[in-house]
């Protein structure tokens, strides 16, 4: 199994190479770079490819609205080239708040958008003339509908690799069966293990029984927050804001994909409780609801053998990387926790 990490999209980036890059001798395998509405995620790939020499890196997300396919496809093919191949594109939908709040684009049709990106994205990486004609996305432009000069073009650079790793993070069952047939990897927000295979099992099923043999086994990516010790159970309260955010506030009702997980997982009524009070300005009132069995379920927290229990829990549920989110403040023991379950998992 491997490790992984992301930083964050707030702020302290030269803190956080300097982690990576301590990160990177105690074992980490991945590092993943978020774009949500913050500074784009390309720049700093790009820096971290410099800084480092073995781990991986990801975009976690790019967000399959913001670019075009074919530049998606140029920035992957770009920081693979810097990287020396050890680059991910790690793809997503966001939401309608970031997607039409901030960029200003009609938030439609994320699953149709999503195959169609990455058909586009492989003719790039192998050099072909892309043409495609879908509903979404036409290359080249008909003439009817430009200059009439638009003809199928290659890309010019050889990529290190023709075929970059894509990675889908997915969260409803048409999306999750997109991704078992289309990506080599899935990330799932939440991840329950002891829940996931009744939340996706038949979603993954079915994406699975399409999918081509040549992508290999699907990769899973577990996003765990993390601390192993004796005394520890108290840094749990440090997630609540984030899963009351999620739960309560990303989204109105109806209309918000990680309450309706929080409900596929059993909790509907804390569910709903969450958003109301969030929804309602009570912030911290939401962050209370979050029920204590669910922080626990999606962590790795606790003595050290609980903690490789839990590990074996993920495995189990068919996780093949633990993209852990250390909770224990400072650098030195942010890169204890990832030795730590470096030795655990052995």
């Amino acid at each position: 199994m491997r490790i992984g990490t992301g930083i964050s999209y707030s702020g302290g980036f030269a803190e956080s190479v300097e982690d990576v890059v301590e990160l990177e001798k105690a074992g980490l395998d991945i590092v993943f770079v978020p774009e949500a509405y913050s500074f784009d995620a390309v720049s700093q790939l790009g820096y971290l490819a410099a800084k480092t020499e073995r781990i991986g890196l990801a975009s976690g997300i790019f967000q399959i609205y913001t670019r075009t396919p074919s530049l998606t496809a140029m920035t992957a093919a770009g920081l693979d080239f810097v990287s020396g191949g050890r680059f991910t594109l790690g793809l997503g939908a966001s939401g309608p708040q970031v997607i039409e709040g901030f960029h200003g684009v009609k938030y439609d049709a994320p699953l149709a958008r999503t195959r169609e990106i990455v058909d586009i994205c492989r003719q790039v990486w192998r050099r072909e003339r892309v043409q495609h004609q879908g509903r979404h996305y036409t290359i080249p432009l008909p003439a009817d509908q430009g200059t009439g000069l638009g003809k199928p073009l290659k890309l010019i650079n050889h990529p290190v690799r023709e075929r970059i790793p894509i990675l889908l993070a997915s969260l409803g069952p048409k999306n999750v069966a997109l991704t078992a047939e289309l990506a080599e990897g899935w990330e799932p927000i939440f991840f329950h293990p002891e829940r996931a295979a009744e939340v996706w099992g038949a979603a993954l099923a079915e994406g699975k029984a399409k999918r081509d043999p040549a992508l290999g086994e699907l990769d899973v990516f577990a996003g765990p927050a993390l601390a192993i010790g004796e005394d520890v159970d108290h840094l749990l309260d440090q997630l609540r804001p984030m899963v009351a955010l999620y739960v309560g506030g990303m989204g109105a009702r109806g209309r918000n994909f990680y309450n309706t997980l929080a409900v596929r997982y059993g909790y509907e009524a804390e569910a709903k409780q969450i958003q109301d009070l969030y929804l309602d300005g009570k912030k911290d009132a939401a962050a209370a609801a979050v029920p204590e069995e669910l922080l626990r379920a999606i962590s790795l927290v606790g003595p050290a053998s609980y903690v490789r229990e839990r590990v074996a829990a993920f495995a189990e549920a068919g996780v093949t990387t633990l993209v852990v989110s250390p909770l224990q403040p400072g650098r030195a023991a942010r890169v204890a926790a990832v030795s730590q379950l470096r030795e655990l998992i052995g």
